[in-house]
């Protein structure tokens, strides 16, 4: 047993550095193929990835024991110091505690109507035979889900406003190399002006903080004890020292959920649709499933279909959203694929290349959906959402959303990629997204087929 860091490349932390910013993927499948289930790379300190689902298992069963799991402070700019991401220890027990009610169960389905009425709007806008971007049309979907979900104003200027601003903060920071840069390098952070990258992220945050304040402050006094939106039940919601959330606890809360409720979920649906229009097998037998509901699409069982889920969920494996596990922090030294690490090594789980190991998904880079109903995946090998402590808390919502979204769309509309070269993932901001934009086309409505397809099934 060695008490060394495990091996990784020996090039400069800098070089390393701008890899893992320009091309994280490349350098870990490199590292994985050179040095295996676990390797160093100096990036701003040593961080020890691993991908061995053991090694996993061991990381995110012991969150609060041997390791523990720090504040994101990547995420600061974007979500403030009290978000559920950002925060550590009791705080961030606390404020998952009093966010994770609107995100359970019975009631998460409640929004069902929303996401399918949501989707409605945004598909009927297309237009036969003329393109448009797939991102941007899911973006305009789970952007407004989420809006709805989260504060229940649905064509409000004040709702209009936020999801305008949103849209050009994620916009900017998820298409250039460059925000990725700023954020790994707080130094580049400079407000030259209104013009500069930096100073217009700046002002675009402090326009969405503004709006954000005004319809806090404005529930506070207007309380209704009715209303089922995310926001109000926060504003009930009490700790166990019934203590409830201060005005800047509710806020970063509310922009982490405005941002990582709907711009995650958009990659994935962008993904998916690719996937099922590339692969024609994977299309018809998606369409013959989703066919057998008729045409009225109950939620709970679109919720229930097994090949859509396998859909999704093989989305989510082959190019997860998340790359890696939020960093853990050793406590006490451990033992870790024939390595003991020492205390202070932060370790990180690999997602995308447990995703991609070929003992545990053969031909992994085949977009395959069966696999997920021959074979039942533990959190340890699957883990599009994270784990421990740390998993994400609209996995659920997401998940439910993707489905949703997706039978509504390729129930009403045959579609068709304009462009059939593969596409690649790429950095996207702090995660990953297609390396280009995604056209499709809308070729013909699909009802009469779905009523036929429906009175065959019986």
């Amino acid at each position: 047993m060695t008490t060394l860091l495990p091996n990784g490349p020996a090039t400069p932390a800098i070089v390393q550095t701008l890899q893992w910013i320009i091309s994280p993927i490349s350098l870990m499948e490199a590292c994985a193929k050179q040095y295996g289930d676990i390797f160093t790379l100096k990036l701003d300190e040593p961080i020890v990835f691993v991908s061995h689902p053991q090694a996993l298992q061991q990381i995110l069963t012991r969150d609060t024991q041997d390791l523990e799991a720090p504040g994101e402070p990547l995420f600061e700019p974007l979500l403030g110091t009290q978000s559920v991401i950002t925060l550590s220890g009791q705080p961030h027990w606390r404020q998952r505690q009093l966010l994770m009610p609107p995100f359970h169960g019975e009631r998460m389905r409640t929004y069902g109507e929303v996401i399918a009425k949501v989707t409605q709007e945004i598909i009927s806008q297309w237009q036969p035979n003329i393109p448009f971007c797939v991102r941007t049309a899911m973006q305009a979907i789970t952007l407004r889900v989420i809006m709805q979900a989260v504060f229940g104003l649905y064509d409000s200027p004040r709702a209009q406003k936020i999801e305008e601003i949103l849209s050009l903060i994620l916009d900017a920071n998820g298409s250039s190399v460059l925000r990725a840069f700023m954020l790994y390098f707080p130094i580049l952070q400079k407000d030259l002006g209104p013009l500069s990258p930096w100073g217009t992220f700046l002002r675009r945050r402090e326009q969405v903080k503004k709006l954000i304040y005004e319809e806090i402050q404005q529930r506070q006094k207007q309380n209704d004890p009715s209303r089922t939106d995310v926001l109000s039940l926060l504003l009930t919601a009490r700790d166990e020292n019934d203590q409830p959330m201060t005005q800047q606890q509710l806020h970063d809360e509310l922009i982490t959920l405005l941002i990582a409720g709907h711009e995650t979920t958009a990659t994935a649906l962008t993904w998916a649709l690719y996937w099922i229009h590339k692969l024609p097998a994977v299309r018809k037998k998606l369409l013959q499933e989703i066919g057998q509901l008729g045409n009225n699409l109950d939620h709970n069982s679109i919720a229930k279909l097994p090949y859509l889920n396998a859909v999704c969920c093989e989305t989510l494996r082959i190019y997860p959203v998340g790359m890696v596990t939020f960093p853990r922090i050793v406590k006490t030294p451990i033992s870790m694929c024939g390595y003991q690490l020492p205390t202070g090594t932060t370790v990180m789980g690999c997602i995308y290349l447990t995703h991609h190991r070929e003992d545990l998904y053969p031909q992994p880079k085949q977009f395959r959906p069966e696999r997920f109903l021959e074979k039942q995946f533990s959190p340890y090998e699957y883990l599009p959402f994270g784990g421990g402590v740390k998993r994400c808390i609209g996995m659920a919502f997401a998940q439910f959303e993707m489905k949703v979204v997706l039978a509504n769309i390729l129930s009403r509309w045959e579609l068709a990629l304009t462009d059939n070269r593969d596409v690649q993932p790429k950095r996207r901001g702090l995660v990953t997204g297609p390396n280009r934009s995604i056209q499709m086309v809308v070729k013909s409505q699909r009802q009469v087929d779905f009523l036929s397809l429906h009175s065959v099934g019986g």
